[in-house]
């Protein structure tokens, strides 16, 4: 289920926001960051629109004057929201609404978990794959766009369309 978060994660997102500049290293942690909720048994503050919104409203506030940092950190939430998306967690309304629906979580296990074995085999397939046009179309094989990535999380900037690779 990684994959699928990680991979998914950074191709919708560069599809969206064309930013080379992004820090997409912290949009994948942001969107896998809610499975380590398994630990607690189901999911918790980290799968609520709240968390992402106040994580989102804290970077914009604290970064008003350091337009890089904010480019940098903008991230982190974003990969948030990208997991409340792709797991499915909006149609858990007493998760997804927290704390506005009441405290309580509910019983439930991870939704990304509740799916059986052959979704979520396809899901890393899904992600893999997303994960290999990411390599290639940023052509991180190449190693000043491979260090370039690992130190910054940018991406080249001289990409053309998404289609090509």
């Amino acid at each position: 289920m990684l994959l699928w978060f990680a991979g998914l994660s950074v191709v919708f997102v560069w599809w969206v926001f064309r930013s080379p500049a992004l820090d997409y290293r912290l949009v994948m942690l942001g969107s896998v960051l809610p499975l380590g909720e398994a630990v607690l048994g189901g999911p918790r503050v980290l799968h609520t629109l709240v968390l992402a919104v106040v994580v989102m409203l804290g970077i914009m506030v604290l970064t008003q004057r350091r337009r890089l940092l904010r480019r940098r950190l903008i991230g982190l939430p974003i990969g948030l929201m990208m997991h409340l998306v792709l797991d499915g967690v909006w149609s858990v309304d007493q998760v997804f609404w927290w704390p506005f629906l009441g405290f309580d979580f509910g019983s439930g296990g991870l939704p990304e978990l509740e799916r059986g074995a052959a979704v979520l085999l396809l899901q890393e397939l899904v992600g893999a794959v997303a994960l290999v046009w990411f390599w290639h179309h940023f052509e991180l094989g190449t190693r000043a766009n491979r260090d370039r990535f690992l130190r910054t999380g940018h991406l080249p900037r001289d990409q053309g369309p998404v289609g090509t690779c």
